[in-house]
C-alpha cells in the first residue's frame, strides 16, 4: 500500500470524530466556524475530513483539569495554602 492510499484510509468524517471524543457533530461545525477544534480538510468542495493525527494532535494539546502536583509540598492543599473541597 502506497503512502498515499494510507493517509487517505486515515481520514475520518465528522460523525466519526464526534463519536470518538464524545461531542455533537453540531459542537464540530461550531468549532469550525469559529477556527476551533481540530485541524480538517475540505475534500470535493464541501465534504469535511479529519486526519487521524490531527485529531490525536489536537487531543494531546487540550488543557486536562486535574493534576497530580502536590501545592506547597502538601496533598489536598489548594494554592491559597486552603484544604481543597470536602
Amino acid at each position: 500500500m502506497s503512502t498515499s492510499q494510507v493517509e487517505f484510509d486515515s481520514l475520518l468524517d465528522e460523525r466519526q470524530v464526534a463519536r470518538l471524543i464524545g461531542m455533537s457533530v453540531a459542537s464540530l461545525r461550531r468549532w469550525r466556524l469559529l477556527h476551533r477544534g481540530p485541524k480538517f480538510l475540505r475534500v470535493g468542495g464541501s465534504a469535511v475530513r479529519y486526519r487521524r493525527t490531527d485529531l490525536a494532535a489536537w487531543l494531546a494539546a487540550q488543557p486536562t483539569g486535574g493534576s497530580t502536583a502536590e501545592v506547597n509540598g502538601s496533598p489536598g492543599m489548594t494554592a491559597r495554602g486552603g484544604r481543597g473541597s470536602r
